[in-house]
């Protein structure tokens, strides 16, 4: 199998052209950054790109971005996600779709599942790390539970995600502080979100809004 490389750290990066060539790929390109991987992408449309999602030039979600041109532009392509840690949000519209894969790195130790997930995705087929599948469950059971709180209620969470205090909330949006304590009582309830003693119910609030819009407004 044909395989483009892109990551910018070299030390993993040598070590996958290390180890794919091991598993018998051919690796065409080993590159550094999101616009030498689509170029190498163009040049030798392999079978499979293998695409860190952080990388240059601006080290955020250069890599999915990069996914997405590549399944735009060249469908033919498999493209598998690599990620330290799960990032949902620039690649949920490739996620389910054939040839797209997402795996968190330490699944590349586990070798015959990291090869099976390679051939798979290179077939047309999909493979998604077990720890990513558990991030999509929860985010759409918050996307759900999101849905039912009124615009105020949303607009008081978001207050809350940037970091203001019922009072302050109150003050911006010219609400009693009990009309503000209403509506975080709501909040609670509709997330399902029960005062337990043990946790904090308004950052578990925050964090169930951060997953499902991805962070708060400016």
């Amino acid at each position: 199998m044909r395989i483009v490389v892109a990551e910018d750290s070299v030390l993993f990066r040598e070590g996958l052209v290390r180890l794919l060539g091991d598993l018998g790929h051919d690796v065409v390109a080993a590159v550094a950054d999101s616009t030498a991987l689509l170029a190498a992408a163009r040049a030798h449309l392999p079978d499979l790109a293998v695409i860190d999602i952080r990388m240059p030039p601006d080290r955020e979600s250069d890599g999915a971005h990069a996914a997405a041109t590549i399944r735009r532009d060249m469908p033919e392509v498999g493209t598998l996600l690599l990620s330290q840690h799960i990032e949902l949000r620039h690649c949920l519209e490739l996620i389910g779709t054939p040839g797209f894969g997402y795996l968190l790195k330490d699944r590349v130790l586990r070798l015959g599942e990291f090869d099976d997930s390679l051939r798979r995705v290179a077939a047309g087929g999909v493979a998604l790390d077990p720890q990513v599948v558990q991030a999509l469950v929860r985010s759409r059971r918050a996307l759900g539970a999101i849905s039912t709180l009124t615009g105020r209620e949303r607009q008081v969470l978001e207050m809350v995600a940037q970091g203001h205090t019922n009072t302050a909330i109150s003050d911006a949006l010219g609400l009693s502080a009990r009309t503000v304590e209403t509506h975080m009582r709501a909040i609670f309830n509709k997330l399902g979100l029960l005062d337990d003693g043990n946790t904090h119910r308004r950052v578990r609030a925050v964090i169930t809004y951060l997953e499902t819009v991805g962070g708060p407004a400016p």
